[in-house]
């Protein structure tokens, strides 16, 4: 099981791989994957667009589309059921302070921005609280932004 771990790993067909070889035959594979059009996936962009992936790096969010998980995980599975699903992200502060958040904790997020000079740190957070405000369905001083996923079952053959 993988709730937004896997879809990280830097060699995903390798990844997928490790994931058929440790689970059983007739065991299940479960997955959660930002999807490429979700706010996470958006995120995900915005990012990318103030700091470039290492070359040759594959996209994690093409874990989030249907046709790359069955591309990965078909030969070996009986099964795949893939859902799109929501979740929410409830903070009891503003969007400003949800992007520092995600600055301190969050790794994608975390990383890119210590890897920006000053000036481009002030650009990314900028970017980050545009796309974190433009999303905020709280009007009362807090964030609440809902994002999608693609759950994945798949049954190993």
């Amino acid at each position: 099981m993988s709730m937004y771990g896997v879809m990280f790993a830097a060699h995903p067909n390798l990844a997928a791989a490790e994931l058929l070889r440790v689970c059983v035959p007739g065991g299940k594979i479960a997955l959660a994957n930002w999807i490429p059009g979700g706010f996470i996936g958006q995120m995900l962009k915005t990012v990318g667009a103030h700091v470039s992936p290492p070359p040759g790096s594959i996209s994690p969010i093409l874990w989030g589309v249907e046709e790359t998980v069955r591309e990965r995980l078909g030969q070996g599975t009986t099964d795949i059921k893939c859902t799109p699903r929501k979740v929410v992200f409830e903070y009891p502060f503003s969007p400003a302070e949800t992007v520092n958040f995600f600055i301190q904790y969050y790794g994608p997020t975390l990383r890119a921005y210590a890897a920006c000079s000053p000036e481009k740190q002030i650009a990314l957070r900028q970017d980050l609280e545009n796309l974190w405000s433009a999303h905020n369905q709280a009007t009362n001083g807090t964030t609440y932004v809902e994002s999608e996923y693609l759950e994945v079952i798949a049954t190993r053959a």
